[in-house]
């Protein structure tokens, strides 16, 4: 399932925290991906289907500076990216190894990736923030990640920070980390956190004109009509 250019604005519109709020009513809550935050404070918000990765635990005969001129490599998976995909890679939470440096995120940068996330950590992190890659993960490591990690493959279900994650899904990530949103939800949430947003920008500016809370937030009857009015739903 593919979608439009107006469930992404929709998407990049929202709060991490109003999508999740949407999800939840929708009875969808494992949604946030632990583990994750930006690694640069105020880099860009993010949007996009996902592009998953999937790294194993290591072994001794497998971790070996070989593995980085295996068919079944990151290298090879950063050529196989599309541009205004976000990349997901589960990294079993590993925070001692980072998967990716400057020279990869760099190359991803280049090829129109939107950003990167992970329940694991990177390395060169001036060289990455160097690389304009938006990046979210859960620290930093010197150690490469054969150190610890096999990569596994590409486009396949992981589960990342302990949420499952499927090719395609739509990630959202901004400073309160990053969440999924199962594709086939996406556009009924896009739409409907828009509304939300709209709303609740009302709702805050009712506040700092000092308005209580009381019939507020949420809304009463009295109230939703004020707001059909002064916005020209109604």
């Amino acid at each position: 399932m593919t979608t439009n250019n107006q469930v992404m604005s929709n998407l990049a519109r929202a709060t991490t925290a109003t999508l999740t709020t949407v999800l939840f009513k929708k009875g969808v809550r494992n949604v946030w991906i632990r583990g994750t935050a930006p690694l640069l404070h105020g880099q860009p918000k993010i949007v996009g289907p996902a592009f998953t990765l999937r790294f194993i635990a290591g072994r001794e005969d497998i971790n070996t500076p070989a593995a980085w001129s295996s068919p079944v490599s990151t290298r090879a998976a950063v050529e196989a990216m599309p541009p205004g995909c976000v990349a997901v890679a589960d990294a079993l939470g590993t925070t001692d190894a980072g998967i990716f440096g400057d020279i990869l995120c760099a190359r991803m940068h280049a090829r129109g990736v939107n950003g990167l996330v992970s329940d694991g950590v990177v390395r060169d992190r001036a060289g990455i923030i160097a690389s304009e890659l938006p990046t979210w993960c859960n620290g930093i490591a010197a150690p490469p990640a054969v150190a610890q990690l096999a990569f596994a493959g590409w486009e396949q279900p992981i589960s990342c920070g302990g949420v499952a994650v499927f090719p395609g899904d739509i990630i959202v990530a901004d400073d309160d980390g990053a969440i999924v949103i199962p594709v086939a939800m996406a556009e009924d949430v896009a739409s409907i956190a828009a509304e939300q947003e709209d709303l609740e920008t009302w709702i805050l500016r009712e506040v700092r004109n000092g308005h209580p809370l009381t019939g507020l937030y949420p809304l009463n009857a009295e109230n939703e009509a004020r707001y059909q009015r002064e916005t020209g739903r109604n």
